[in-house]
């Protein structure tokens, strides 16, 4: 039984660890790192790395998805974003990588993005993924889905993303159609990825609406003000292991359809990759430690997807810094600093090969315990 606490006369709380509380128990045996496979499936699509791109425009333009596509990872594109908004938002970017630290970033933020969304432009970006080779995937809101989804669909896109801050499969509104994800991907012929959710209850009814994937976390950083804004705050190890047990319970009542969880927060460093895998997600979702490569669009600065809502923004902005490298050497090194924010994947190629594993599924059985 997980440690329930009184907080106050009729009122408890489960207790929930981050990744930081936790840390990786080696086995009895060791392994040749060059023996590791760090290579994953979803559905039909092959990948090299457990790694997919948050969908901020901040690291994410259709050239620096293609680039992550090339390298083994997952890029996902914004279909809500400046670059189905704008021709060519390149001069945008560089006016937002050079805010520095204006108290208006997030203002200029809403402003850009208060410009509508165009479906031609869509079409265009999906062409221009689909140019550049490897797996086609975009991200669009709940909210908008039902709006976009045709576009999307004709524009011929491989893997559907359908993420919000926080998503359910039993919303309920007095005053629009809410979107029936499970009506919604029955129809569809392609997989698609839901999320993020926070909980069993809600990755187990994720799952029973015929996803492939689910995403685990609220994208929370040091830039993400989803608590103060909202009060809500994922402790991810707990987050990740609760849907993980979601979704041995989802395998055992459909006799083996198996769904792929995306962990997504609380993670800069390969360290904190690999325990993050290590609690069971299948991948991880990469945000800001892409700002940190060349190919970032942004040029350094880094904004969540929900820093631009025109009413209740839940994210900072950060200030664009020196750039570590290129994406290939923030993916595989060879990294000049000790502090594991480069090399990512080399570093959980290492981690596995020092606890005996093989791959990512054998991975995640491995041993955690509790450090603090």
């Amino acid at each position: 039984m997980r440690d329930v606490v009184e907080i106050g006369l009729g009122k408890t709380a489960q207790r929930g660890y981050h990744l930081d509380d936790i840390a990786i128990v080696p086995s009895r045996r060791t392994r040749d790192v060059d023996d590791v496979s760090t290579s994953w499936q979803l559905d039909a699509y092959q990948f090299g790395i457990p790694c997919v791109a948050h969908p901020s425009d901040a690291t994410m333009s259709p050239a620096s998805a293609v680039r992550l596509g090339q390298l083994g990872g997952l890029g996902v594109l914004n279909v809500e974003g400046l670059w189905t908004r704008y021709e060519n938002p390149a001069k945008i970017l560089e006016e937002l990588a050079g805010l520095g630290e204006d108290a208006r970033a997030t203002k200029r933020l809403q402003e850009v993005y208060a410009e509508p969304i165009r479906p031609d432009l869509i079409a265009e970006r999906v062409r221009e993924l689909r140019e550049g080779g490897g797996t086609v995937a975009v991200r669009v809101s709940p909210q908008h889905t039902l709006a976009l989804a045709p576009v999307i669909l004709d524009a011929g896109v491989d893997i559907l993303v359908i993420q919000g801050t926080l998503v359910s499969a039993e919303h309920v509104s007095t005053t629009d159609e809410p979107l029936n994800l499970k009506e919604f991907i029955a129809d569809l012929d392609l997989p698609v990825v839901v999320g993020g959710c926070t909980d069993y209850k809600t990755a187990l009814h994720l799952m029973r609406t015929g996803a492939a994937g689910v995403i685990v976390g609220i994208g929370g950083d040091d830039w993400s003000t989803t608590e103060s804004v909202l009060g809500i705050r994922v402790p991810m190890a707990t987050a990740i292991a609760d849907a993980a047990a979601a979704r041995r319970d989802y395998l055992d009542e459909t006799g083996g359809r198996y769904v792929h969880l995306i962990a997504d927060g609380d993670m800069q460093t390969s360290g904190d990759i690999a325990k993050a895998l290590g609690c069971g997600a299948d991948a991880v979702m990469l945000g800001e430690p892409l700002s940190l490569c060349e190919e970032a669009p942004a040029g350094g600065a880094w904004w969540h997807s929900a820093a631009s809502h025109p009413s209740l923004p839940r994210g900072a902005f950060e200030v664009a810094g020196e750039p570590l490298g290129s994406m290939e050497k923030l993916l595989f090194g060879p990294a000049d600093e000790p502090d594991g924010q480069l090399n990512l994947f080399g570093g959980l190629r290492r981690a596995m090969a020092k606890c005996g594993y093989r791959d990512l599924k054998e991975f995640q059985k491995v041993g955690l315990v509790l450090d603090r």
